[in-house]
C-alpha cells in the first residue's frame, strides 16, 4: 500500500477522483479479460487500486501517471515486482502500440472526465488495443453506446462505432469515489470491429463528415449536404440517393454505414 501520508490530495485540475471498493475494482478488472499472456495499459493509475486488480490478472501492466508527485509512490510501491512499469507523461503524447512493444495489448483506465473524449480517439488511433474498458461519466458511456435515433445518439456515437463495438457494463455511483464527482459514472467497453465500416485512409474525412453533420443537427440531410459541401439541391439529392440516404432524414436517425457511404459518394461521384 501507499504510504497515505505522503499522498497527495486530488487534484481538481487533472480531473481525479479516486475509486477504491475493491469488488468494482475487481468488477473493472474482470471486463479488461486480461490473461497472465497480456500486457494491459492503464491509463491513470492515480494511487494504483486499479494497478494492483490489474497485476494481478495480467502478464504486464504498463500504467501511465501525469502527476508527478504519484509517480515516485507508485514507483516505490511496486519496485521489486517486474510485472508492472510506470510511465511517467500524457496519454495523450504516448504511442500506445509503440509502448507496448508493438505487440497486442488491452487498455484500462479511470479516465479524466475532463479529457475523455480526447482519451477514446486516442485509443482508437491504429493499431488498437484488443479491447479498452474505461470508466466515464455516465452521460459520454451512454452517447458512445446510443443506437441511431436515441436522444443520445451523435458526432461520438458514430465516430466510435464506425470502428468499434461499445457496451455499457455497469454503473458506479458517485459516493464510490474521493472526491465524489458530481455526475454518476459507467464502465463501458470498447472493442475493434473485425472489419471496420470505414478504412485507415477514411478515418479523417469520415470524421469530418460526421463532426459537421451533427453540427446541423436537426437539418434535414438535404441541406446538411448541400452546405457542408456547397452543392445544389439536385446534386446534393444525388449524393444521397447513391448513399442510400433519404433527403428528409436527419444525422440523428443514420448509423455510421450510411455516413460511410455518403463520404464515398464524394471519391466514386454518379454521373
Amino acid at each position: 500500500m501507499l504510504d497515505e501520508s505522503r499522498v497527495p490530495w486530488p487534484r481538481k485540475r487533472l480531473g481525479q477522483h479516486f475509486l477504491s471498493d475493491r469488488k468494482l475494482l475487481g468488477r473493472i478488472a474482470d471486463a479488461v479479460q486480461a490473461t497472465t499472456a497480456d500486457t494491459v495499459i492503464e491509463i491513470g493509475p492515480g494511487r494504483g487500486a486499479l494497478t494492483e486488480e490489474l497485476i494481478e490478472r495480467a502478464g504486464k501492466v504498463l500504467a501511465i501517471e501525469l502527476d508527478r508527485d504519484l509517480v515516485p509512490l507508485l514507483r516505490e510501491r511496486w519496485r521489486d515486482d517486474p510485472r508492472l512499469t510506470i510511465v511517467e507523461g500524457d496519454v495523450l503524447e504516448q504511442d500506445l502500440s509503440a509502448l507496448a512493444g508493438g505487440g497486442p495489448f488491452l487498455l484500462a483506465g479511470n479516465v479524466p472526465y475532463n479529457i475523455t473524449t480526447p482519451i477514446i480517439f486516442h485509443a482508437l488511433k491504429r493499431p488498437r488495443a484488443l479491447r479498452s474498458v474505461f470508466l466515464v461519466q455516465r452521460e459520454v458511456a451512454e452517447r458512445i453506446a446510443a443506437p441511431a435515433g436515441d436522444d443520445a445518439y451523435g458526432a461520438l456515437s458514430v465516430n466510435v462505432q464506425a470502428l468499434a463495438r461499445a457496451e455499457m457494463l455497469f454503473g458506479v455511483s458517485a459516493k464510490a469515489f474521493n472526491p465524489p464527482p458530481k455526475v454518476e459514472s459507467s464502465v463501458i467497453r470498447i472493442t475493434p470491429l473485425e472489419t471496420p465500416v470505414i478504412s485507415e485512409a477514411e478515418e479523417e474525412p469520415f470524421r469530418i463528415l460526421v463532426q459537421g453533420a451533427f453540427g446541423l443537427r436537426r437539418k434535414q440531410m438535404r441541406r446538411v449536404v448541400r452546405t457542408l459541401w456547397s452543392l445544389d439541391a439536385d446534386a446534393a439529392d444525388v449524393a444521397l440517393s447513391a448513399a442510400g440516404i433519404d433527403p428528409e432524414a436527419r444525422p440523428e436517425t443514420l448509423p455510421a454505414e450510411r455516413f460511410a457511404a455518403l463520404l464515398r459518394t464524394r471519391a466514386h461521384p454518379r454521373s
